[in-house]
This record gives structure tokens, C-alpha cells and sequence, in this order.
């Protein structure tokens, strides 16, 4: 299954690169919500920690939309999904190869999200570099594994951005408030000890999530009952 998840992940992540429309379409979604949110301060003056993390996730749970649905519609667009159900692989190898491709994606373009934040929103990152970008790929598999999985409950539908939105958010809530404070420790400097439950809900998500996918995308990619 690891070996079939690979080769969708790369084959995924080489389309995308390639043509970079649902890249750029990402970045530029995150950059219009960060610098929108900067309007709301006055010229000079430091947004709250806490607010700049809570936009800066904001800006990725709108990308991770963009970013799943632009993944699963390339076998859609080329009528290849058939290709996949009859791979002699685990279904689940198709939830994993997207989820691991979105995770390098969504990855991607908070390498830009980042410094527009800090810019936009006149940060000064006072804490370790490392562990902030260890909080922000935890978080991120949380969301790529939830996105990876509803993704497959929107495909060959017309109103799927729509559909995969409203599903979606409300599922998010706890890892991205999970985030936004985990966030809001590593830019302001404090230690992370004073949230460490923030992180349990980090993990326990991610695992929930991980697990759930493994046992419902088989029938929500097939279309099974």
C-alpha cells in the first residue's frame, strides 16, 4: 500500500507542479485573506499574536479546499478514476497518496503564508523556528487527512467546493483552534508547556482522522453502500 500511496503522491504532486494553476490559485486565496485582515490594524502597529496565528490558519483552511479539490479532480478531468479503483492496490492507497500530496502542497504555500503574515501583520517570531514548523505539519496532517478523505465525498459533483466547505469546517474546529494557540505560544516565545493540551488535541485528531480514512474511504471513493 506504501509503495501505490508513493507513486499517487508523486503523480499527483508532478501534475500540479507542472501546470501550478491550483498552486497559485492557493497562494493568491492566502494572500488576499492575510492582507485583507492587515487592513483592520493601523499603519505601525503589531497585531496580537494570537490574531496573526488565527489568520494564518484561516488563510490555510481555505487553501486546503482549493488544494483537495484541484487534487481529486485530475482523474475526474481525464475520466482516470476508474484507472485507480482497478490499481491492484488498497483503495485506501488513493486516500493516502492525496493526503500526502496535499500535505506537501498545503506545505508549500504556508512557506508564503508565513512571511506575508510576519509582514502584513509586523510579527516578530520570538520562538524556536523548529517547533513551530513541527506544530504547523502536525496540524497540517489533521487537516490533510479529514480534507483527503471528504474530498472523495465530493467528486463527480458539480457543486463540490460548496459541498466539501460546509462539510468541512465545522470538522476542523478543534485541530485549527488547536493551532492557532499552539501557534500563538511559538510566536510570542512562551513554552509550549502551558499548552500542552492543545497538543493531545493535535494528536488525538490527527489519529482519529487517520484511523476513520482508513475504514470510510473505501466506501466513499467507490460509492459503495
Amino acid at each position: 500500500m506504501l509503495r501505490a500511496a508513493c507513486a499517487i503522491a508523486a503523480k499527483d504532486l508532478r501534475l500540479s507542479l507542472a501546470g501550478a494553476q491550483g498552486l497559485v490559485q492557493t497562494v493568491l486565496l492566502g494572500l488576499l485573506l492575510i492582507f485583507i485582515m492587515s487592513l483592520s490594524r493601523e499603519p505601525g502597529e503589531m497585531s496580537p499574536p494570537l490574531a496573526a496565528a488565527a489568520v494564518f490558519w484561516l488563510a490555510t483552511a481555505f487553501g486546503q479546499v482549493l488544494v483537495f479539490n484541484h487534487l481529486y479532480g485530475l482523474e475526474e478531468a481525464e475520466g482516470a478514476r476508474l484507472g485507480l479503483l482497478l490499481a491492484p492496490c488498497p483503495v485506501q492507497a488513493v486516500w493516502l497518496g492525496k493526503a500526502v500530496a496535499g500535505w506537501v502542497l498545503l506545505f508549500c504555500c504556508q512557506m508564503v503564508f508565513a512571511p506575508a503574515a510576519v509582514a502584513f501583520l509586523g510579527q516578530t517570531v520570538a520562538g524556536s523556528l523548529a517547533v513551530g514548523l513541527g506544530v504547523v505539519a502536525a496540524v497540517d496532517w489533521g487537516l490533510c487527512a479529514l480534507g483527503s478523505l471528504l474530498g472523495a465525498l465530493a467528486i463527480g459533483r458539480s457543486s463540490r467546493e460548496s459541498l466539501l466547505t460546509v462539510i468541512l469546517f465545522p470538522l476542523l474546529i478543534p485541530v485549527l483552534l488547536a493551532g492557532i494557540r499552539l501557534l500563538e505560544t511559538v510566536i510570542s516565545g512562551r513554552g509550549l508547556e502551558a499548552v500542552s493540551a492543545w497538543a493531545g488535541t493535535v494528536g488525538a485528531f490527527d489519529a482519529v482522522f487517520t484511523a476513520a480514512a482508513l475504514v470510510l474511504f473505501p466506501f466513499l471513493y467507490t460509492g459503495e453502500e
